[in-house]
């Protein structure tokens, strides 16, 4: 599991010179072509958070994983037909913004999906961990420091509320 922040600059918009979508099109319905679900030697997919429909793909598939792109009710039009168009997969979830326990949800009852492993960066990590949503941390810690304000860390987010406390965590080996 991928955002759309580890591929594109955290300024990219959504796509703009998409053609309009065809009249009439639902492009708000999961798409998955039989063509990649059924593909030999297809198992494990490789899903994108890209709400904003920012990501233009060149590659839809490495190995055994195929491209999955999770989206929401206000992704661009023009970004679902695109990815239509290009045989991309994609799962609905969410309105405003990609609905994270949803699209796991409907990982597991669309895909069959029973683990996802985050390799994200921490804005998604970090609102996997507020949603609730992780239930296991492998981190492998190098020899090396990096500071700075701006610099990523490995969960990002706004600020605790008032009354929200930290995830706790158990360690379970090291």
């Amino acid at each position: 599991l991928e955002g759309s922040g580890s591929l594109v600059v955290h300024t990219a918009g959504p796509l703009d010179d998409l053609p309009a979508p065809s009249a009439g099109q639902e492009l708000y319905d999961d798409f998955l072509p039989a063509a990649v679900r059924e593909r030999p030697g297809h198992e494990k997919w490789f899903a994108v958070v890209d709400g904003r429909g920012r990501v233009r793909w060149t590659m839809t598939r490495n190995a055994e994983f195929d491209l999955l792109v999770l989206v929401a009710r206000a992704t661009p039009a023009a970004y679902l037909a695109y990815l239509r168009a290009e045989g991309i997969s994609y799962l609905v979830a969410g309105q405003d913004r990609v609905d994270l326990g949803a699209a796991l949800r409907r990982m597991r009852d669309r895909l069959g999906v029973t683990r996802v492993v985050s390799n994200a960066g921490g804005g998604l990590n970090g609102a996997l961990l507020r949603a609730g949503l992780v239930d296991e941390i492998d981190l492998l810690v190098l020899p090396a420091a990096i500071g700075g304000q701006l610099t990523p860390a490995i969960f990002d987010g706004p600020p605790l509320g008032a009354g929200e406390l930290p995830v706790a965590l158990r360690l379970l080996d090291s």
